[in-house]
């Protein structure tokens, strides 16, 4: 029986509806939700990636300002920008979109911005309050994972989850996300032995480790939900982590990419930039 798709796209456009209403009462109430977006050269998929959030800024009804910087601009230009935008008090939400040309440091910019408008979520203060259970801003893909499995009644409280990857943006903060709602989790790594015995455990098993294909039918326990974050470019199609076609055969619950996680990535960004807003509001 082949595997539920996870439609990642109405879950997203649903969602974002309720955003929607969420910035217009901000907005009666005179304050204007507002994210920038400081964007350095003339990266393809970036300028992609910047112009759909803009346009799911417009949408929501939230401001959006894109900040462009030269492939050449200095560290302390690129610096400069962020503690401009840390200052203003117009601007609730702050995103640096990665990656950055290689001669700027990217951890020291992203320490930079006032965690309670880093609103990607990868302050290390952010990432603290993740550990701890507190309130903060979590990084939207994981966020995103969490709200389709709620948006399609997969069971988390008790279940084995397996996470494979262990990067700052995605692994480390899906595995907490995890473990906070109560699931026994299980973080998998390029020096993992034995991995295909281990996900063959998971009652949800999270791919993102940047290999198309990389999760075949024999890592898939049966009836599992297997969620695919990976993007990945193979000849001139994007594609995920997951071996689609063969895993869809084996799991119970399958998310699409195109189609699935992606769509709720920026779906989280717009909430996490109205969470901000509604703070700023009180």
């Amino acid at each position: 029986m082949a595997a539920k798709l996870i439609d990642g796209r109405t879950v997203a456009k649903e969602y974002k509806e309720k955003l929607a209403l969420r910035a217009q009462a901000l907005v009666e109430s005179g304050v204007t939700p507002h994210l920038a977006v400081v964007l350095v050269g003339e990266n393809p998929a970036s300028q992609v990636y910047v112009r759909n959030k803009e346009n799911a800024c417009i949408k929501a009804g939230i401001r959006s300002t894109v900040i462009r910087l030269e492939e050449s601009c200095t560290q302390a230009a690129l610096e400069e920008t962020v503690e401009k935008l840390n200052a203003d008090q117009s601007v609730h939400g702050i995103l640096v979109q990665l990656p950055l040309p290689r001669h700027l440091d990217e951890a020291r910019v992203l320490r930079l911005i006032d965690p309670d408008k880093d609103v990607d979520g990868f302050h290390a203060m952010n990432s603290g309050r993740l550990m701890n259970g507190q309130k903060g801003f979590v990084p939207c893909t994981p966020l995103g994972v969490m709200e389709l499995l709620r948006a399609y009644d997969i069971p988390v409280e008790g279940r084995h989850a397996v996470v494979i990857g262990r990067s700052n943006i995605v692994g480390k903060p899906q595995a907490m996300l995890l473990l906070h709602a109560n699931a026994t989790v299980t973080v998998c790594h390029s020096r993992t032995q034995n991995l295909a015995e281990i996900t063959r455990q998971a009652d949800i098993l999270v791919a993102a480790v940047g290999r198309a294909g990389f999760v075949t039918a024999d890592m898939v326990k049966p009836g599992a939900a297997v969620i695919d974050v990976g993007i990945n470019r193979v000849d001139g199609k994007i594609v995920g982590d997951v071996d689609f076609e063969a895993v869809s055969e084996v799991a119970g619950y399958l998310t699409p990419v195109p189609g699935g996680v992606g769509q709720m990535t920026i779906a989280m960004l717009l909430a996490n930039t109205l969470d901000a807003a509604e703070r700023c509001g009180r």
